[in-house]
């Protein structure tokens, strides 16, 4: 896990405190962040989270997820755009 999460803190110093995507997967069988290559040489974001979409359960199960693999507060990430679809915008501070 801990090369995943390395290459995960990579990928978000890369984005230079920009907003960047992430797609959501609510309701997997379990917490898990993966970073794929996709074709057109772009790296996706998916988040795998175990919350239902509900009441924002699974946004909250996001950033907690995102902060325990960066190693930053949860306060440091907010959600920007896509409080309700699984494609969400994300903010670090």
């Amino acid at each position: 896990m801990a090369k995943t999460d390395d290459a995960l803190k990579a990928y978000v110093a890369a984005q230079n405190g920009a907003a960047f995507n992430i797609y959501v997967t609510p309701k997997a069988a379990a917490n898990k962040i993966i970073l794929r290559e996709k074709a057109d040489e772009n790296t996706e974001l998916r988040v795998y989270v175990s919350c239902a979409p509900e009441n924002g359960k699974a946004n909250k199960a996001v950033i907690n997820a995102l902060s325990k693999a960066l190693g930053i507060s949860k306060s440091a990430i907010k959600i920007v755009r896509g409080e309700t679809t699984r494609t969400k915008t994300i903010q670090i501070s």
